[in-house]
């Protein structure tokens, strides 16, 4: 039975991407950053001191990132806790900033049972993630970064690994308030399985755009994922039928190419009230299609959030609508040790 209910704990990271199901470690689809989660779930295209966007796309990691933790958490459905630390370093002398993360998504303990539903004991489930990446400025417009991440799975005796790689690109026009951003994630594959069937990874395309006005407290951004597949559209077993009343048949219903490109779509805005408080949203479109229930629809793919600097704390929270049963709650803290130093 616990078995039964790990599985249906997981069900939303599956179904966060009806791509399959058949990739392994969803771990590496879990926006377990404030502020990507309330800003649609991939937020790759800001170009600011907030390391939780540089761990994410390498290639937004920065010297302002230097000296800086961060450290999140999101506390899940039924006990189950997901969470991240990491920090990032700048080295003047090879022009590069470093980061290093430590990501988890702990499923808790579960009781094992025989076939006849005698308890024997316990048994806990986990995966875990460890990144480094590196980024840089190729010149005053473009800058480039790479994650290199282990990813281990453990359900009981059970254990799977994988190394993937993320790469991503930035070009950045401050005067304009354009910033536009590309990514491939996790390139890899897995080394060792849970059975003889060999598991794919999560692997993504990204583009992602946003634009601060100069005269105004916003900026609007509109993310584009899963490019590496055009159509995201499924049959969906419990859709109502329509029956030609002159045939008997059963109407196909066509997806438009409009639709098929909305799915990829996550727009989003940030309004930035000072230098110390801001708002997000954004809406998911995939998500709302995938996960909606047609008679309760809710706020499903909808998600929101602020950020506030109290003395040298950065704070993010993230709240989204995953599902009518599935709020998400995330909550970051960000230190950088350089404003320390520069008050003292």
């Amino acid at each position: 039975m616990r078995s039964l209910l790990l599985g249906s704990f997981l069900a939303p990271f599956i179904a966060s991407a009806q791509l399959g199901g058949s990739d392994g470690f969803r771990v590496l689809t879990v926006p377990s950053s404030a502020r990507a989660s309330a800003l649609g779930g991939n937020y790759i295209a800001v170009k600011d001191n907030d390391i939780n966007l540089g761990i994410f796309n390498p290639g937004l990691l920065n010297k302002e990132m230097g000296r800086q933790v961060a450290l999140s958490y999101l506390p899940y459905f039924d006990g189950i806790k997901i969470g991240y630390a990491s920090y990032a370093h700048h080295f003047d002398s090879l022009q590069t900033t470093f980061s290093g993360t430590v990501q988890y998504v702990d499923y808790g303990t579960f009781r094992r049972t025989d076939e006849v539903g005698n308890e024997i004991g316990d048994f806990r489930a986990g995966e875990y993630v460890m990144q480094i990446g590196a980024g840089r400025a190729i010149d005053s417009l473009f800058s480039i970064g790479a994650n290199v991440k282990y990813i281990t799975s453990s359900y009981d005796t059970y254990t799977s690994s994988a190394f993937a790689l993320d790469v991503g690109g930035v070009f950045h026009k401050p005067s304009k308030g354009v910033t536009v951003a590309a990514m491939l994630r996790n390139i890899g594959r897995q080394t060792s399985r849970f059975t003889d069937v060999r598991e794919d990874l999560p692997f993504e395309v990204q583009l992602g755009v946003t634009y601060k006005f100069k005269h105004a407290p916003f900026r609007l951004g509109l993310m584009l994922e899963q490019l590496q597949q055009w159509d995201l559209t499924y049959d969906d077993p419990n859709a109502a039928v329509e029956i030609d009343p002159t045939t008997g048949e059963v109407i196909e219903k066509k997806v438009t190419n409009a639709r098929k490109a909305l799915l990829h779509c996550v727009p989003s805005a940030e309004i930035l009230l000072s230098r110390n408080f801001m708002l997000r949203v954004a809406y998911n479109f995939r998500r709302r299609d995938e996960l909606v229930i047609a008679n309760k629809p809710s706020a499903v793919g909808l998600s929101f959030g602020l950020g506030l600097k109290v003395s040298k704390l950065h704070l993010s929270y993230g709240f989204s609508q995953l599902h009518l049963a599935g709020i998400s709650n995330t909550l970051t803290l960000a230190v950088r040790f350089s404003d320390f130093r520069k008050e003292g």
